[in-house]
């Protein structure tokens, strides 16, 4: 495989020379934001939403992007051309910056970098099982770099045969690690969390693909409503629509994907695959 380059700052440079200062606040504490999306056949997928979420979290925070949008733009473009990768992730992270007392926020360092990356076009007819832990991701409304509470739970998942879990918060579903979260009811009725938590890009096309097929909500959904689904599935970059069939141990449905499930797979890989 060829070597592959990436952007720091404003110099394009192959990526095994690509380095960042220990005194970072991304590495010192932990302090940026990151947003992360798809090429397919070379060619970006809902960019302009993923730079929208970016500035988003960016002003969240408060953290000063130096450059504009169409620079941004034009560096992924040139990151896209020289790397010359068919299907693929492209991340934007955007650091805390070099801080002298390894506490204030200084200028920001933007890094664009791209990996090979596919993943099936057809949604998984085995769906995954999921354990809910009760949580509440901090600044929920931005992209940050903060997965301290996920990464802790890896173990209990590997113990438990889990393959995700969902955060919930005061009796409320919130989100998975990485993933949004619906759930279909048993009148076809489709939910998703509003509050306390981070709205993806995935999660914002599917709402409208099911607001013209199916009653559809987006509000407060409660534990008990998820455990009483019909359907269960999760949306994102890296996983498109994938179903849930098991949450605690509890079989949803009858424990295979269901019809609206398939129905929203069906549009969604239409809109984004062409087919």
């Amino acid at each position: 495989m060829s070597k592959l380059f990436v952007w720091v700052n404003d110099s394009l440079i192959p990526s095994e020379e690509a380095n960042l200062n220990i005194a970072d606040l991304a590495v010192q504490r932990g302090y940026g934001i990151f947003d992360f999306f798809k090429t397919i056949d070379g060619k970006p997928v809902f960019l302009e939403d993923h730079l929208d979420r970016l500035y988003r979290s960016a002003v969240l925070m408060r953290l000063e992007l130096k450059q504009s949008r169409d620079e941004i733009r034009d560096k992924i473009i040139r990151l896209i051309e020289n790397n010359n990768l068919k299907d693929s992730g492209i991340k934007m992270i955007l650091t805390g910056g070099f801080s002298p007392d390894g506490f204030n926020i200084a200028e920001p360092n933007l890094i664009i970098s791209q990996q090979a990356f596919e993943i099936p076009r057809t949604m998984s007819e085995k769906g995954i099982s999921i354990l809910t832990h009760e949580y509440q991701r901090q600044f929920s409304n931005a992209k940050t770099l903060d997965y301290l509470q996920a990464i802790w739970l890896q173990p209990i998942l590997k113990e438990k045969k889990a393959d995700d879990v969902l955060y919930y918060s005061d009796g409320l579903i919130r989100e998975c690690p990485r993933a949004n979260i619906f759930v279909v009811t048993k009148d076809q009725k489709v939910l998703t969390p509003e509050s306390g938590m981070l709205k993806g890009v995935t999660r914002k096309h599917l709402l409208e693909i099911s607001g013209a097929r199916y009653v559809t909500e987006a509000r407060d959904v409660s534990v008990e409503e998820l455990r009483n689904a019909s359907e269960v599935f999760i949306t994102s970059t890296t996983k498109n629509i994938l179903p849930v069939v098991q949450v605690d141990g509890y079989v949803i449905g009858d424990g295979n994907p269901g019809e609206v499930s398939r129905a929203l797979a069906k549009e969604y890989n239409r809109i984004i695959y062409g087919s």
